[in-house]
């Protein structure tokens, strides 16, 4: 069977050729990788797979899909949680099997969501570089203490539970807000509505997933419920976030900080080295300005153990269809015909 891997970094194929080694070696599964995210342009790619397996901000809308059924691709794997790039309807119709990695290392995001909010608390990333240029002024270092702070979790699923352990360590309280609150959140906090979570915490974190009921959750209208001088931090997607509103709400003072390693116009730039071009995204460049953001390139998942999952159930995934068994983690199958 051939896989053409789009989005495809280096470490993408060292970890699926060491699970497809050590692993799924007598399925013969043969992979092409391709540096470039999968569109309408480059879909041309995927001639002569039998699957394909895609990232985060891979376009997968009803015209690629219906090509890459023209093209004889009958299995999409998806070597990410998210799903909110796959028109499933148009997949659903197509016959096409869909399948996902629906939780990998939780704790490898949540560990990053507690370094960004260290770092910006504390500024460690500007006394870092103070002290490399010989400047050991504390003036402007000024940060807070974390233990006794209420921090608002929204999404409760397996990394909003991951995060709010590490918290709880911490000493912090926690609030927590989900449509579909995890009964294990009760055990390290208490689930209120939004509206109290916004007025009460001093950080609030995102961990829900993108749908049209959380796109740009956090928007003007939530904001000016924020604690005012709270602090913000999005590990989960970029959408859920309003960046314009981000930006009015930080130049009134109304948010006090922000951390992300998610941005909804990313597609665009992350993943690449952009360092000798011109940023051509003025929200972005704008965002960039502010001394008290934290920006980093969607790494909360990039630990070797994250990697090594991902590849091994997005390998599993395609194993349950060769094998013609069950997938827990199927979102579209395909039917006994294979149509």
């Amino acid at each position: 069977m051939k896989i053409t891997v789009f989005s495809a970094q280096p470490y993408d194929q060292r970890f699926l050729d060491e699970a497809n080694r050590h692993h799924f070696a007598h399925h013969n599964f043969e992979f092409t990788y391709q540096n470039v995210p999968l569109s309408l342009q480059t879909v041309a790619l995927a001639q002569g797979s039998d699957a394909i397996c895609t990232f985060v901000n891979d376009q997968l809308d009803a015209p690629v899909l219906e090509t890459l059924k023209e093209y004889g691709v009958n299995a999409i794997l998806l070597r990410c949680a998210g799903f909110n790039n796959v028109d499933l309807d148009a997949a659903e119709r197509l016959g096409l099997f869909v399948a996902r990695v629906p939780a990998y290392s939780p704790e490898a995001v949540a560990e990053h969501t507690i370094a960004l909010i260290l770092t910006l608390n504390r500024h460690t990333h500007r006394a870092y570089n103070r002290v490399r240029e010989g400047n050991f002024m504390l003036e402007g270092l000024l940060g807070f203490t974390l233990h006794g702070k209420t921090v608002g979790v929204i999404g409760t699923g397996k990394i909003g539970l991951a995060t709010a352990r590490i918290l709880k360590g911490f000493g912090c309280r926690l609030l927590g807000y989900d449509p579909m609150p995890a009964p294990e959140f009760k055990t390290l906090g208490d689930f209120v509505d939004l509206d109290m979570l916004l007025a009460q915490s001093d950080i609030v974190t995102l961990h829900c997933p993108l749908m049209d009921a959380t796109r740009h959750i956090i928007n003007e209208r939530t904001l000016a419920e924020m604690k005012p001088g709270a602090m913000l931090v999005n590990t989960s997607r970029g959408g859920l976030v309003d960046t314009a509103a981000v930006i009015e709400a930080l130049k009134s003072r109304q948010l006090g900080a922000l951390a992300i390693d998610v941005y909804e116009q990313e597609s665009f730039l992350f993943f690449h080295d952009r360092s000798s071009d011109i940023i051509d995204d003025d929200v972005f460049q704008r965002l960039m300005t502010f001394p008290n953001v934290i920006v980093t390139g969607h790494q909360g998942f990039f630990t070797v153990e994250a990697l090594r999952e991902i590849s091994e159930v997005t390998l599993r995934n395609l194993e349950c269809l060769v094998n013609g068994t069950a997938c827990s983690n199927v979102l579209i199958n395909r039917d006994p015909a294979g149509r």
